[in-house]
């Protein structure tokens, strides 16, 4: 056997010149960019800021909240300078290009509206800022010689609902290969028969050339062998392969096994091309009346949304990132993520492929109906089915995937124009994979009753509306419903409001939402009518929160509110840290651990002798509180209100200082655990614990780093807001610090911030050069802090 050369994958990373603006001649060979700012790719050139409320102010109805008059908005896309041109340029050598060589350029994301330009000449564009894409640029480029690379990128404004980044935000690659070669994208492995003892895996493989064969090696784990498979016989331009896998150990949530394809394309003796494809070995199905079933056994999703953005490192993609966030999720006990609403990341699909996580990948927010002017329905048309075929083919091998996404509350959901182009969408899907089936998040339910819309989907997506599940189970026929997108309830980590009551839309002085998890918004409900929905309906087959994290833009309730400018809806905060409400699905969610979480926090100077309500999130059935040791009596949850079923709660506790103590009761009545907390004295030193503490030096690695002020005891100061100042040396940079207040304008890359609610989080990034990393934080009339990293 004999090798030609295989396919060569470079990263482009590094070598880019950045400017914003405008630019006629910046494509150009002779184009002289040395004044202009080098960065690596990935990059979000909006994160850096300022927040300005005039970057996205605009006079508008949000039709999608029911407003009928139009108001001023701030902070709907973040109030981040994203808006405007910018142009990138590096350069390039493709090693032994020849005459049999192709040489392919791949974007994992441009936003948005890139044009892409080789040697001068323009090789293509690509509208819509979430997909992936390549250009075959084999006749533009030079051998033995620099290549030049320039794209240009517009994003407009009013075309967005939220913060989208800007820039060359994820990956660029450069492939060369041999033309006679597998195509980019061109495996698709499925396993349509898995039992114990046998798994029949069948793998795709679209190929460029003629008289070829193929090997295809199926290794487990461990990278050992397991299976193995020839065939010369080309239908067209593609193989088919049906391989049989023994004792197939099966992918899950809970085991997350991944096998590999190594797929070899030969001519005669000579190895043409070599790709590898991760996948999992699985069986999904959705039944009448039974529900969501994984590997036959029935299940419901524990799901949140997430959009895009990695919070103070925006939307550049970062994989140390996207896994603490999974790592959170993971202890909160969730089991499946719906991007929301655009195509997601490679790194995120990889991630939930290794860690155990279902996925609803999503592809638009729009169709040919508008909800912002400049939003996708420019493109609609022209776009959607390229756009999804390269969703589909970039992503479909990912295990973690069991159903696909057509639109989030799209407007075309009223009439019969909105019907054909629902069935015209879900028709491309199922023609690029009928393994998976497809759903739309329909808010306007009582429309799609009528229509016809909800009853042609695969699976009937409902986004709130948790007053119409009922009748929405009558009417359609699929024999279940999904909560596509629930509870939109709002709060702010560590902020408690007084008197405790539910609340629609409730606003306050400071732009926060309570942390009692009593407020909602106008469209949506609590937790609790979501929970009963799962628990008593089993042909509702799960649920995705709205949303896992605070994101940047629509800062809902306070749309109007400058300087409002992320959301209040996260489980967790935009620094990531877990609010109270995190604890309130961990105790239905996780399983495996038992949860008992008390709030509020115990200080409240000013309210002595004032009614304090005390709430407990627990996975036991009852309690007891005490108040410094005096009984409070015991709770148990009952099915009096849909708040009594799930939280135990004290309403009427007049505040002392001291400790505040839960006991959690067995069945039985006897103590089998506890949580207190205490009213801190004043603020004394800074603690610093980070998620890791060994990076990899690769100049990417990120350690996020929980920054608590406590007081002389180790008890956490919750009102501690002092400014708090930042340094690394080392072989570490600061990168980031987030306090996750929905109305700072604290620019996250400058190493100062404020804490809120006594904490905040500090990104520590590695560099290329292994070694010691230390960060020190300090603050007026503190005891400062530092802590050790090391990079490998």
């Amino acid at each position: 056997m004999t090798f030609a050369q295989k396919t060569t994958i470079i990263e482009l990373k590094s070598g880019w010149k950045f400017a914003k603006g405008q630019n006629e001649k910046a494509f150009e060979n002779s184009f002289n960019d040395s004044k202009w700012q080098s960065v690596t790719v990935p990059h979000d050139w909006a994160i850096y800021g300022p927040f300005d409320k005039e970057v996205d102010k605009q006079v508008t109805a949000i039709v999608q909240n029911g407003e009928k008059v139009a108001t001023e908005k701030t902070g709907r896309t973040g109030a981040l300078p994203y808006i405007g041109e910018a142009w990138y340029r590096n350069q390039f050598s493709v090693p032994d290009l020849n005459k049999d060589k192709k040489v392919l350029l791949l974007f994992e994301g441009a936003m948005s509206e890139p044009k892409v330009f080789v040697n001068g000449k323009k090789v293509g564009e690509w509208n819509y800022g979430y997909n992936y894409f390549y250009f075959d640029i084999t006749d533009f480029v030079s051998a033995n010689a620099k290549n030049n690379l320039a794209v240009h990128l517009s994003n407009k404004g009013e075309s967005s609902r939220w913060y989208p980044g800007a820039g060359l935000y994820r990956k660029v690659k450069l492939i060369v290969k041999n033309k006679e070669s597998i195509d980019q994208w061109g495996t698709f492995i499925t396993t349509p028969v898995v039992s114990d003892d046998l798994a029949k895996v069948n793998v795709k493989t679209k190929i460029s050339g003629e008289n070829l064969r193929i090997i295809t090696k199926i290794k487990d784990a461990n990278g050992n062998e397991v299976a193995t498979n020839e065939s010369n016989a080309l239908f067209g331009n593609e193989f088919e392969q049906n391989i049989a896998v023994k004792n197939p150990h099966l992918w899950s949530p809970e085991t997350p096994y991944l096998y590999t394809a190594i797929s070899q394309l030969y001519d005669g003796d000579v190895l043409k091309d070599e790709t590898s494809t991760r996948f999992g070995i699985r069986t999904i199905k959705f039944e009448p009346n039974k529900g969501f079933s994984l590997n036959g056994q029935i299940r419901k999703f524990k799901g949140v949304c997430l959009h895009h953005d990695l919070g103070p490192i925006g939307t550049a993609i970062n994989k140390a990132a996207l896994r603490r966030q999974l790592t959170i999720l993971k202890d909160l006990g969730c089991n499946a993520i719906r991007s929301s609403h655009n195509m997601p990341s490679l790194e995120q699909l990889e991630l939930c492929d290794e860690m155990g996580f279902m996925f609803l990948a999503e592809s638009f927010d729009e169709w040919a109906k508008p909800k912002v002017k400049n939003g996708y329905n420019r493109f609609f048309e022209k776009d959607a089915e390229k756009d999804i075929v390269n969703l589909v083919h970039a992503t479909r091998n990912h295990p973690s995937i069991v159903m696909w996404s057509s639109g989030n509350e799209v407007p075309d959901q009223w009439g019969a124009e909105g019907v054909k182009r629902a069935k015209w969408l879900q028709e491309i899907f199922h023609r690029e994979d009928p393994t998976r089936p497809v759903t739309v998040g329909m808010d306007q339910v009582k429309a799609t009753m009528e229509s016809g819309f909800g009853a042609l989907m695969d699976i009937p997506g409902l986004n709130y509306r948790v007053h119409l599940y009922d009748e929405a189970f009558k009417k359609f026929p699929q024999g279940f419903i999904l909560g596509s997108e629930t509870a939109s309830t709002v709060s702010s980590r560590g902020i408690y409001k007084f008197p405790v009551e539910k609340a629609v839309s409730k606003q306050y002085d400071d732009y926060q939402c309570s942390s009692y998890d009593l407020e909602y918004c106008s469209w949506s409900n609590l937790p609790e009518d979501d929970f009963i929905l799962q628990d008593d309906k089993p042909w509702v087959i799960g649920e995705f929160v709205w949303t896992g994290f605070d994101y940047l833009g629509e800062p809902t309730p306070y749309d109007e509110k400058w300087p409002s400018r992320s959301s209040y809806f996260g489980l967790s905060d935009l620094a990531g840290l877990p609010k109270d409400r995190f604890y309130l699905y961990r105790s239905r969610w996780n399983t495996n651990e038992k949860t008992l979480h008390i709030l509020p926090h115990w200080n409240w100077k000013g309210r002595e002798g004032q009614t304090t309500p005390v709430f407990v999130y627990t996975s036991y059935d009852s309690a007891e509180l005490f108040v410094n040791g005096k009984s409070m009596g015991i709770q148990k949850k009952n099915n009096t209100s849909p708040q009594k079923r799930y939280r135990l709660m004290w309403m009427d506790i007049k505040y002392e200082p001291g400790t505040l103590k839960v006991v959690a009761l067995d069945k039985d009545g006897k103590a089998v655990a506890e949580e207190e907390i205490h009213t801190a004295e004043n603020p004394y030193q800074i603690k610093l614990e980070a998620d890791r503490t060994t990076l990899e030096a690769n100049g990417e690695d990120l350690s996020f780093v929980t920054v608590s002020v406590v007081d002389k005891n180790g008890n956490l100061c919750p009102t501690a807001t002092q400014q708090l100042n930042f340094s690394v040396n080392g072989k570490g940079i600061y990168r980031a610090a987030c306090n996750g207040d929905a109305t700072s304008l604290e620019q996250f890359h400058l190493p100062t911030m404020k804490l809120f609610s006594g904490k905040l989080v500090v990104l520590v990034q590695s560099t290329t050069e292994a070694g010691a990393i230390e960060l020190s934080v300090t603050g007026k009339g503190l005891k400062s802090a530092k802590i050790a990293l090391q990079s490998k």
